[in-house]
């Protein structure tokens, strides 16, 4: 995780959790003026577009008086999702079982991106079966994983 990534992470997870929410994770992206800060939100009940606005009021006024991005960027706070990315050992050992795709910030084995069942965690590491193959990836090797949703697991 990028150092200001862990900044704002240290500045936005306890708003979050004061409003009764789990703090899922954050992600920076663009350039310059195109910055985006999407804050992902979690909560056993769900979470509603009223709780979304909720916690974005709340973060927006704690980076107007802590002001750790400099210039202009567009705030964004939602779910994480069906197809939720995953940020922390924790996460990935909630995820065992199922499928996902995980982008190396550096190749291994002439590629980047892997796609397979995750087994779960070991010390820092994400194992991750990728048909008859094993993978042992460090999480700081991650730039970026996301559940893969079976969707006819979710059809009513």
């Amino acid at each position: 995780m990028a150092s200001k990534d862990k900044l704002l992470e240290q500045l936005i997870e306890p708003v979050v959790q004061s409003l009764g929410f789990e703090f899922w994770g954050l992600e920076l992206t663009g350039r310059g003026t195109n910055l985006l800060l999407r804050v992902y939100i979690e909560s056993e009940q769900g979470i509603t577009v009223d709780h979304c606005a909720q916690v974005s009021r709340q973060v927006s006024a704690l980076m107007d008086v802590e002001d750790p991005i400099p210039g202009e960027y567009t705030l964004e706070v939602s779910s994480p999702g069906m197809d939720r990315p995953l940020f922390r050992l924790d996460q990935y050992q909630r995820y065992a079982g199922e499928q996902i795709q995980i982008k190396l910030r550096l190749p291994y084995e002439g590629q980047r991106k892997f796609s397979g069942l995750l087994k779960g965690v070991e010390a820092d590491e994400v194992i991750l079966q990728v048909e008859d193959e094993e993978y042992c990836f460090p999480i700081e090797t991650i730039d970026q994983a996301r559940v893969k949703p079976d969707l006819d697991k979710h059809k009513k």
